[in-house]
């Protein structure tokens, strides 16, 4: 256990936790929604802090990121816990394991020094924090990325969104990339599906953005529930309306978890999407899930060159010349070295 960051006391040794935007009132005894964040006579503590329940070496696309550091390695760890209840996550034994197991908490013990120590030894470029929502875990991701930074790695975090602008500003300074979900762009979908709201994450994206973090986003597209022309245009202009160079990942669903009802997402869906944000004005939309099929490429947005030719997760060929176009020379948006 650790001390928890961003909390605050309240009454009659309840704690308020304002990690997220959930901002969960905690009687002592209890924990919040990620159930990892546990109030022991109004000190709040991190139960998750050093426990690691995975730890994989994935390519950057994975996350994913595409206009970040392509063809690299990133060092991927993750904790039990989520501040979502996503009715369709493809991790839920570990987002959802402590609501599984009684409030257990599962994983390795580790130190922040020698996680940063593998990611160098294996040749990543990067530690990223994902497969659950990291900021549930954020002491111990915090502590990561300063050493990071001194090693030369870059961080990266894949993640809902849901952390209070007070955490965003912290981390900012210390984070290189993150992806954000922009999961539906209306708060029955949120609710219903996440039991969140959108807003928050709405700002996140924003703030993320003007803190200079370069920003992803990505919209798991899920037939019948947020694959309507109106809406994807409405997520299409909201990501305009924070910067064109933000890539937009719209990427296919298949049944999981609690949502086997639906049928996978069509290749038309994710054609359709596309589309629909390059006519909005974004420079880069990328198709997920379904490799082969083009949408994954890197095109440049001044002369339309296809710079980057991947299929799923690797690069085919990458023809981009320190971060410019190799045909018109123009700057591509985007981390390269």
């Amino acid at each position: 256990m650790k001390e928890a960051m961003f909390y605050r006391s309240g009454k009659e040794n309840e704690v308020i936790c304002e990690l997220c935007s959930h901002h969960c009132h905690i009687k002592n005894g209890k924990r919040g929604i990620c159930r990892v964040r546990e109030n022991r006579d109004g000190v709040l503590y991190s139960m998750v802090y050093g426990r690691l329940i995975a730890e994989n070496v994935d390519p950057i696309e994975k996350k994913p990121l595409f206009n970040f550091l392509p063809g690299s390695q990133a060092y991927s760890i993750s904790t039990v816990g989520c501040n979502f209840h996503c009715l369709h996550c493809q991790n839920y034994d570990i987002s959802q394991y402590p609501h599984f197991h009684n409030g257990g908490i599962a994983g390795d013990e580790r130190t922040a020094e020698a996680v940063i120590d593998d990611a160098v030894r294996s040749g990543c470029t990067s530690v990223c924090y994902t497969y659950v929502e990291p900021t549930i875990f954020y002491e111990f991701a915090y502590d990561c990325s300063v050493l990071a930074h001194k090693r030369q790695l870059k961080n990266v975090f894949v993640s809902n969104g849901y952390m209070t602008p007070e955490v965003t500003r912290h981390l900012a300074p210390v984070l290189d990339g993150i992806n954000i979900d922009i999961k539906a762009f209306t708060d029955d979908f949120y609710k219903k599906t996440c039991k969140a709201r959108l807003q928050p994450v709405l700002d996140t994206v924003q703030l993320m953005h003007d803190l200079g973090v370069w920003v992803e986003a990505t919209t798991l597209i899920i037939p019948g529930l947020n694959d309507s022309t109106e809406e994807l245009r409405e997520i299409a202009r909201f990501i305009h309306s924070v910067s064109p160079a933000i890539p937009w990942h719209v990427t296919a669903f298949y049944p999981t978890y609690k949502m086997m009802d639906r049928n996978p997402t069509p290749v038309a869906t994710l054609r359709k999407a596309r589309e629909i944000g390059l006519a909005e004005g974004l420079h880069y939309v990328y198709e997920g899930n379904v490799p082969g099929e083009g949408g994954e490429n890197t095109y440049c947005p001044g002369c339309g060159t296809k710079l980057i030719d991947r299929f799923g997760f690797s690069i085919q060929q990458n023809n981009l010349k320190d971060g410019h176009c190799s045909k018109c020379g123009q700057q591509l948006a985007g981390v390269w070295s």
